[in-house]
C-alpha cells in the first residue's frame, strides 16, 4: 500500500510540476493585424430610442487577418448618442481561428469596448480575448483602431495590435 501512496504522490507531484512549468513557459508576444467589419451583413435585433439617440442590438460578423486569422461573432449593444457625435459599442464576442499560427482556439470576451466619432467614423477600442472555450488555453489583449475607411458595400477597415499568450498543450 506503500508503494501506491508513493507512486499517487510522485504523479501528482510530476502533474503539478508540468502544468507550472507550461504556465511560466508561455511569454506574452506582440501580435498585430487588419481586419473588416461586416455592416453589410449586419442583422439587426432590436432598436430603441433615447433621448440622445437610440440603443441598437444586432449581430455582426468581423475577420481577422494577421496574427490572428479567423472570424468573430460580435454581439454588440449600440448606444448612439447624437448630441455628442459618439457611437459606443460594448457586450460579447467570440473569436474563432488561429493565435501566431497556433492550434485553432474558440475565445469569448465579454469585456470590449469600441467608441466611434460619427463624424469621421473613427473608431478605437479595446479587446480582451481571455475565456478560452475551445483550443489551448490562450489570452489576447488588443487595442483595435479604424480611420473610417469603409469598402464599397460599407464595411469598416481596421487594424489592431497587442499582445497575446498562448499556453502549449
Amino acid at each position: 500500500m506503500k508503494s501506491r501512496t508513493t507512486i499517487l504522490t510522485a504523479a501528482a507531484a510530476s502533474l503539478a510540476a508540468i502544468t507550472s512549468a507550461s504556465a511560466e513557459e508561455a511569454p506574452w508576444q506582440p501580435v498585430s493585424g487588419e481586419g473588416i467589419h461586416y455592416f453589410s451583413t449586419s442583422v439587426k435585433h432590436s432598436e430603441a430610442p433615447t433621448e440622445t439617440g437610440a440603443v441598437i442590438r444586432s449581430t455582426d460578423i468581423v475577420s481577422l487577418t494577421g496574427d490572428l486569422t479567423g472570424t468573430v461573432l460580435y454581439h454588440p449593444v449600440t448606444v448612439i448618442d447624437g448630441a455628442a457625435g459618439t457611437l459606443n459599442n460594448s457586450g460579447y464576442q467570440v473569436f474563432s481561428g488561429t493565435v501566431l499560427g497556433g492550434e485553432p482556439v474558440l475565445l469569448l470576451d465579454d469585456s470590449f469596448s469600441f467608441e466611434v466619432l460619427l463624424a469621421t467614423g473613427t473608431a478605437n477600442g479595446t479587446v480582451i480575448l481571455d475565456q478560452t472555450l475551445a483550443g489551448p488555453p490562450t489570452v489576447c489583449k488588443l487595442t483595435v483602431n479604424g480611420d473610417g475607411t469603409m469598402t464599397e458595400d460599407g464595411d469598416s477597415l481596421f487594424t489592431y495590435e497587442g499582445e497575446c499568450q498562448v499556453e502549449a498543450r
